[in-house]
């Protein structure tokens, strides 16, 4: 560094200040995405035609995909941070953001859903290159820059058109970081502080470790988002623009169709100073509803913070974990309530709407149980909350439900631990290389069993590292799989667990997995089908297990890819057992026959169970729904043909 210059063109507190910026950016947008949702109407009961109504619902499933990606891409952002060794921004300003505080292109504000919103949002995920105008009245005020000439030691924003652009000029910043200093210098922070899959199913929830791994983070993010080629199937833009172009039609067919309730624009609890842009929420019932869901929201994001302050070794991570994403469902019910409730007697043209307010500080605890029993006393005073508010409406019910069981989990979670000194962990086993076959299955061959594996059938239900952690090494780079360090009947039997059937072996003394006496179908709660049978799918034998996906948004149908996470798809475990007789024969050749674009047709002796093993019916022929919307699941009703369910990938 010259003198002439003291102050470097890339510094970690620059990149800590941008990463800052961009978790802001995904926080926001994840709020404004969610508001619009929740303000969608449901059904034939609120006014919908059926057609109008199944076009509302696939909106709303779509809408909150995007927004479950937004809370990826923060995650992804956060794991950077971390590994920079930073402490993750759970921060944001209140909405709606003033003019300035972000590049002029990015106007947040929260809106319910309707046509300038959703070109908004078309707008906001629009590729480079892309002239799609803003949405009307969105429009940011011109002439607005935020960048200073020169280098300066105290950071200050980026200008940039897109969100892509920003996250190019980060990854070019981090190269330019670890030119200056080194990889292993800029990539500091304790890997282990990070959220993994081990944790959260989140696309984004990989550690980063390394500029590579930093790199592949942002580029998701903008492939998944802002930024991704206009071409791109199930971008962001490309999900907006069939809801725009979907939306239109049906305005055009019906002119009175109005897909929204008439949520406040930018509701606040307290007598705005400045009022102009903002609604002023004086219904009582609504001020309540949006009071439980902004301290549900405030506590959601402090859990997230305290699950950055622990390594992955602490129980405590996996629990807040939980009880996060639990925060979350409650504050979904009370959202879609409040935007359902008059705003008040200075607003009697709209509704109110959940208003997301930030506190002041969101900084986790210092781990240990003080911070349990802030939890602990935090969740009671939100249960007590929710108990307090119309029982009658089945959503705060199922509001005051949620809060009840995450109170006990907190209550009856074994004691955190007491914090001692790192160990220095022992060497990490080493497994011998397996062999790819064409069709990508992983062989390892052992002295005593051969183990195939294969990776786009895994689930990663967990049974194989827990049961058997010795043969099947978690977080491994490359080979994990190590055939002779378990007893061969133990390993075995490990492998039958494996309900995705991405595991399987071959003994070398004959005594090799059999079809099961019992063809069973069980029902995963919010999840797949899980099947053990003699398989032949799609005409092709698939082994004696299987998972295959019931939410409809699978890439690897017919089977399972955990995208039912994803988009926070629901559906229960346990519908009512019919008075159907049990089979004759109970075990035989399972057939299983995706339909184009429609459902699964089983042939073959087969009993259903609930996710419990209580048996539903049995059956020889069926039809089971796969595009996630059928009113009679397990089984097909025909919503596929209604709501336009394409099987391809």
């Amino acid at each position: 560094m010259s003198q002439d210059n003291p102050v470097p063109a890339v510094s970690r507190e620059k990149i800590m200040h941008a990463l800052y910026e961009a978790a802001e950016i995904e926080h926001c947008l994840m709020c404004t995405y969610l508001y619009a949702a929740f303000s969608l109407r449901d059904g034939e009961g609120e006014g919908l035609t059926a057609e109008e109504a199944a076009a509302v619902a696939r909106w709303r499933r779509m809408i909150l995909g995007v927004a479950v990606d937004e809370m990826s891409h923060l995650v992804a952002v956060w794991n950077i941070t971390a590994a920079l060794g930073g402490a993750p921004h759970f921060g944001r300003a209140n909405f709606p953001l003033d003019p300035g505080y972000l590049p002029a292109g990015l106007v947040v504000r929260l809106a319910p859903f309707n046509e300038a919103v959703i070109q908004h949002f078309v707008y906001l995920e629009r590729p480079e290159g892309s002239h799609e105008p803003d949405g009307e009245g969105f429009e940011g005020p011109a002439g607005l820059t935020r960048a200073i000439p020169g280098l300066r030691l105290t950071p200050t924003g980026y200008d940039y058109r897109t969100v892509g652009e920003f996250y190019e000029e980060i990854s070019a910043n981090l190269r330019q970081f670890v030119e200056q200093i080194g990889e292993e210098a800029v990539f500091c922070g304790d890997p282990a502080l990070q959220l993994s899959q081990a944790e959260s199913r989140l696309v984004g929830a990989k550690p980063v470790t390394h500029l590579e791994s930093a790199l592949s983070a942002i580029e998701t993010i903008i492939i998944e988002g802002e930024g991704a080629p206009a071409d791109r199937d199930n971008s962001h833009f490309q999900r907006f623009t069939a809801i725009r172009e979907e939306f239109k039609a049906l305005k055009s067919k019906n002119p009175g169709f109005v897909a929204a309730h008439p949520a406040a624009v930018n509701p606040v609890l307290r007598r705005p100073p400045q009022p102009e842009g903002r609604v002023w929420i004086e219904n009582a019932d609504a001020m309540a509803t949006i009071d439980l869901a902004n301290a549900a929201y405030a506590l959601m994001l402090r859990l997230l913070a305290e699950v950055y302050a622990l390594p992955s070794s602490d129980d405590d991570k996996l629990l807040y974990v939980g009880t996060a994403v639990g925060l979350m469902q409650a504050l979904t019910v009370l959202a879609e309530r409040a935007a359902r409730l008059p705003a008040g007697p200075s607003n009697p043209h709209c509704n109110a709407g959940v208003s997301f307010t930030a506190l002041r500080d969101t900084a986790s605890f210092p781990p240990g149980a003080s911070a349990r029993r802030y939890y602990l006393e935090r969740m009671e005073e939100l249960g007590a909350a929710a108990e307090s508010i119309d029982q009658s409406d089945p959503r705060c019910l199922q509001a005051a439900k949620v809060l009840h069981n995450l109170t006990a989990r907190l209550r009856d979670a074994p004691a955190p631990k007491t914090l001692t000194a790192p160990v220095t962990p022992p060497s990490a086993p080493v497994a011998p290389p397996a062999i790819k076959t064409d069709q990508g299955i992983e062989v390892v061959e052992g002295e005593n069993l051969t183990i195939m594996f294969d990776e786009q059938r895994c689930i990663h239900a967990r049974f194989c590292v827990t049961q058997a952690p010795a043969t099947f090494l978690a977080n491994m780079k490359g080979s994990w799989i190590n055939a002779d360090t378990t007893e061969p009947e133990l390993l075995s039997g490990t492998i039958r667990q494996c309900a995705s059937g991405a595991l399987s072996y071959r003994r070398k003394d004959g005594h090799n997995e059999t079809a099961p006496p019992v063809n069973l179908l069980s029902l995963r709660e919010n999840g797949p089908y899980a099947v053990r049978a003699f398989l032949k799918i799609d005409g092709k034998e698939a082994g004696f297990r299987a998972t295959l996906c019931r939410c409809g948004a699978s890439a690897n149908k017919p089977f399972c890819d955990g995208s039912h996470v994803r988009i926070g798809f629901t559906a229960t475990g346990e519908p009512p057992s019919e008075d159907s007789p049990i089979l004759a024969v109970r075990d035989g050749p399972l057939s299983v026959t995706p339909q184009t674009d429609g459902p699964l047709q089983v042939e073959g002796n087969l009993e259903i169970t609930s996710g419990t093993g209580r048996r539903i019916t049995s059956v020889r022929s069926t039809r089971l729904c796969r595009c996630g919307g059928s009113a009679s699941k397990p089984f097909c009703d025909g919503t596929h043909a209604r709501i336009g369910f394409r099987s391809a990938n």
